[in-house]
């Protein structure tokens, strides 16, 4: 016997964003392919990111003297790596 798959319309609207979160985090976006259309687009990257592993001691002292200095524990990090490694921006 072969059963068809209930899939739930979309909601015209969603109240929020945790609702419509709430949605899709339920439903698999493959069910509704009719929905959905494909766009052209241009994406240019403008940065890196990196991630490195530094020991626990080290990353809280980071955030500890990022936090005093009013800055993030990322920019710390690079500020710091700057100045050691002698490059420059």
């Amino acid at each position: 016997m072969n059963k068809k798959k209930h899939i739930d319309p979309i909601p015209d609207e969603f109240d929020n964003y945790e609702d419509a979160a709430e949605f899709w985090d339920s439903h698999d976006t493959t069910d509704y392919k009719d929905n959905f259309r494909n766009v052209e687009a241009e994406t240019e990257f403008i940065s890196h990111y990196f991630e490195i592993e530094i020991e626990e001691d080290i990353a809280n002292i980071l955030q500890s003297q990022a936090h005093q200095k009013g800055v993030t524990a990322s920019r710390l990090a690079n500020d710091l790596l700057r100045q050691q490694l002698t490059i420059s921006k």
